[in-house]
């Protein structure tokens, strides 16, 4: 049985899959060859495995495998196949994203934040609306969503409602503890950062938000979620 752990970066993917790991003892795999974030944060604490298997086999299997994916949805996701889909204001990850990718540089971080806004691309991880409107359209039962903002308030009670959705069988540890977004910071504060939602309204600048908010897919995406809030601040 596979299962997706779909999102676009910087959506909570990784605190996604620590909560799986510490409430079902389920280690995560990815689709690439590397999982640089289990490199940087470690492979125990985000609960990673290597892939066993092509993907036809895990489908296959009677055993469950989890996949992280940000890429949108392509042609190794079979219809069928189950998926959490992660999803957070396209405004926050994407400053969030443009914040990791500057980190050796900040003085960068306004040019990194316009690449990935008018970033497009039909396969890989493409612009955030369009990835988002891949997993979301047509709405199907076994694709849950999950929305960042309930993860971070809760994520026992947001993980064991996707989980029952993409895995019923699965049934969650007893005393497990998920650990605190300011324990993940002491970890690496760089990569845990600000962690709240709205994170765009200091650090997005209003001609980069007027950008974002030119392309249609975004505000499909936007409007699909609730987050149809045009103000900068």
């Amino acid at each position: 049985m596979l299962v997706w752990i779909a999102s676009f970066p910087r959506s909570g993917n990784t605190l996604l899959r620590i909560a799986l790991y510490r409430r079902y003892g389920i280690r995560t795999s990815v689709i690439y060859d590397v999982d640089g974030v289990a490199e940087r944060v470690g492979a125990d604490l985000v609960g990673y495995t290597d892939r066993p298997a092509p993907l036809e086999m895990m489908r296959a299997s009677s055993d469950l495998h989890m996949i992280k994916t940000h890429r949108q949805r392509d042609t190794d996701v079979d219809e069928s196949d189950a998926a959490i889909c992660l999803v957070r204001d396209g405004r926050d990850a994407l400053v969030s994203w443009a914040r990791q990718a500057s980190e050796a540089e900040p003085g960068r971080y306004e040019d990194e934040l316009r690449a990935r806004i008018i970033r497009r691309a039909a396969i890989g991880t493409g612009s955030w609306g369009a990835n988002v409107l891949s997993w979301l359209t047509p709405p199907v039962p076994h694709r849950p969503v999950l929305r960042y903002e309930d993860l971070a308030a809760d994520p026992v009670a947001a993980v064991e409602r996707v989980v029952a959705v993409v895995a019923p069988h699965l049934a969650p540890r007893s005393g497990a503890v998920i650990p605190s977004l300011d324990e993940l910071r002491r970890t690496d504060d760089r990569f845990f950062r600000r962690g709240h939602t709205g994170t765009h309204r200091d650090e997005m600048p209003e001609d980069l938000h007027r950008l974002f908010w030119a392309h249609p897919d975004n505000v499909a995406a936007m409007r699909l979620l609730g987050y149809d809030d045009r103000s900068a601040v």
